[in-house]
């Protein structure tokens, strides 16, 4: 029939699909980065892995992926998204704190593993442009792995982690420029390379670029805004995308890369009051996306290169990794390490990473770099992003506990997890920002804690953001939402929202993920209030008995009733309610049973 699609046309999305299946879970129950399990998936399923046997076992080409250029074409968008997703993490206020370590560290650490790695190839006979294209490429390390390594191990908050956090932050933020660079000189052509005419080329990255911001401050909060009201999931989710893919080819349209444009899209929102609840909306697009951007990467690598040349690509590895690790490890003692954070971070950083395959493409496609040559780095590149695990465990092992509080203590460093929290002292989370929520915190205010909100009404949070007010809009039952606002840090949780159901589902979730957490929910009787209890609030607030409570308090004032009386009435009673709604056999089994259905 004229039109029919053949089911062999979806066997590589099957096939991808299928190794994101069997790799992410795998790996992650191993500990091991996913994005290596992508790689090696890649190099298994492409040409030159059982491509190249297909010829002989025909069998084998329905385990093999053919259509490599239309994977790589969607694959760009794992970049796309990776880099939208930095942007949204930073903040001034997060590189203001860390500008020492960021600005000062991270600069010197790209800046020197560059420039030895350009001027060793301009000693071998390459010209300058290349050279310094291999030098920015493989002067990156890989922030998804080395993150992911840290916080499984919880040495992110230790001073080796946020100094090599403040490393991989400089390289994220380095990335942008490099690629308008490399753009540029794939543009002015190799005669012109380094030339004073290159200057007039920055000229329409420039404008795209403030074409980008000014666009990006006029409508991203106002769409933003108008689509929340709407109160639907979908079309939040469709803005996202929206705002992610149109920064990105207006960035295109301009001359830049598509990458460029979702980061500064990523950076304009990073202040907004929408910041969270679009990480979270993006996160799985992000997620899966970057495995199929590896998973091209490992389809595009021509391991019979290290057939060929194993001395000079195993050389090249082991050059590169015995330089970053120098490099980091020198900076961190100068930066005021003790010798061993400084070797855990050096280890850490000392492999390659996945900006290595975004330049190399980008420099290879231009014509900057010879696709020969450009092969070969990818392949030594691999290599050494593959020893990463191997090298984290050693530097884990060298670092230990003994870096714990010395280093960095007169810099706070912002926190690398995304929480929301920024570096600052743990504070209180507000769900719900209606007339109670505003009187919680207010309150607290009052007694000078920090505090930070949730809403769900895009008026109420507009309204407070311009108060100048710390609230973001979101829906606060998503356990990644409230990790992003800072949950795993909090010294408590107070839930105000008027909605029974919203207020169990919040609790119910905020108890699995801190068992040791403080919860104070708003209750609508007593019968709530019991539920509330049998979910792991610490304390429910019944909103009939506050008041009947309060209507008694003002009746026996009018009546002649001494104050310290009828306080004390007042704390007495509101104790007994307490207990009796927090006896064990008050609970019953509807709660359970309540939990067994959001289980299910």
């Amino acid at each position: 029939m004229e039109g029919h699609v053949s089911p062999g046309e979806y066997k590589d999305v099957v096939l991808f699909l299928a190794t994101a299946g069997v790799i992410v879970p795998l790996f992650r129950r191993w500990r091991i980065s996913p994005i290596l399990g992508f790689l090696g998936a890649g190099v298994v399923l492409g040409p030159f892995g059982l491509g190249a046997l297909s010829d002989n076992f025909p069998w084998l080409s329905y385990f093999t992926i053919a259509n490599a250029g239309e994977i790589a074409q969607l694959a760009e968008f794992g970049v796309v998204f990776l880099l939208f997703m930095i942007g949204l993490e930073l903040s001034w206020e997060r590189l203001r704190l860390m500008r020492r370590w960021v600005f000062g560290m991270g600069a010197l650490q790209v800046t020197l593993c560059l420039a030895a790695i350009a001027l060793a190839g301009m000693t071998l006979g390459l010209d300058i442009a290349p050279a310094v294209a291999i030098g920015a490429a493989l002067a990156l390390s890989s922030t998804a792995v080395v993150m992911q390594i840290l916080t499984e191990h919880k040495r992110q908050h230790s001073p080796a982690g946020r100094a090599t956090f403040s490393v991989l932050l400089f390289q994220d933020l380095a990335v942008a420029p490099i690629l308008v660079t490399l753009a540029i000189l794939g543009r002015s052509g190799d005669g012109e390379a380094f030339s004073p005419r290159l200057l007039l080329a920055f000229a329409p990255a420039a404008l795209g670029v403030m074409i980008l911001v000014a666009f990006g401050r006029l409508l991203l909060r106002p769409m933003l805004k108008s689509v929340a009201r709407a109160k639907s999931e979908e079309l939040f989710m469709a803005a996202c995308l929206l705002v992610v893919i149109g920064a990105g080819l207006v960035s295109a349209l301009t001359g830049l890369s598509m990458a460029l444009g979702a980061f500064i899209a990523g950076l304009l929102l990073a202040e907004t009051e929408y910041r969270h609840e679009v990480e979270v909306t993006i996160e799985p697009f992000k997620g899966l996306l970057l495995g199929l951007f590896f998973l091209s990467v490992g389809i595009g690598l021509d391991l019979s290169l290290l057939a060929a040349k194993p001395l000079a690509i195993l050389g090249m590895s082991v050059g590169v990794v015995a330089l970053n690790a120098t490099v980091v490890f020198g900076l961190g003692r100068l930066f005021g390490l003790p010798w061993r954070g400084a070797m855990e971070a050096g280890l850490l950083l000392a492999g390659g990473g996945e900006f290595a395959y975004v330049i190399l493409s980008a420099a290879m496609g231009d014509g900057i770099v010879p696709r020969p040559l450009g092969q070969m780095v990818l392949v030594s590149s691999t290599i050494s992003m593959m020893c990463i695990p191997l090298l984290a465990a050693l530097g884990l092992k060298l670092g230990g506990r003994k870096t714990g509080g010395q280093g960095l203590a007169p810099d706070p460093v912002a926190s690398p997890a995304g929480d929301g929290s920024d570096g600052e002292a743990p504070k209180v989370l507000v769900v719900g920002y209606g007339r109670v929520g505003k009187l919680v915190g207010d309150m607290l205010h009052r007694h000078d804690i920090a505090w930070v909100a949730a809403e769900r009404d895009p008026k109420l949070v507009e309204a407070a953001r311009h108060a100048g007010e710390a609230i973001y809009f979101g829906d606060a039952s998503r356990p990644e939402f409230l990790r992003r606002c800072g949950l795993e840090t909090a010294p408590a949780l107070v839930v105000t929202m008027d909605s029974p159901d919203g207020v169990e589902a919040i609790v119910a979730t905020a108890r699995a993920m801190r068992p040791d957490l403080t919860i104070v929910a708003r209750a609508r009787d007593a019968r709530q209030a019991q539920r509330l209890y049998e979910l792991g609030a610490t304390d429910a607030v019944p909103e009939t008995v506050e008041a009947s409570l309060q209507l008694s308090e003002a009746v026996l004032v009018e009546i002649g009733v001494p104050m310290g009386l009828i306080i004390a009435s007042i704390h007495e009673r509101r104790d007994e309610y307490r207990k009796a709604l927090n006896r064990p056999e008050a609970l019953g089994g509807r709660v359970r049973r309540y939990r067994r259905a959001q289980e299910n």
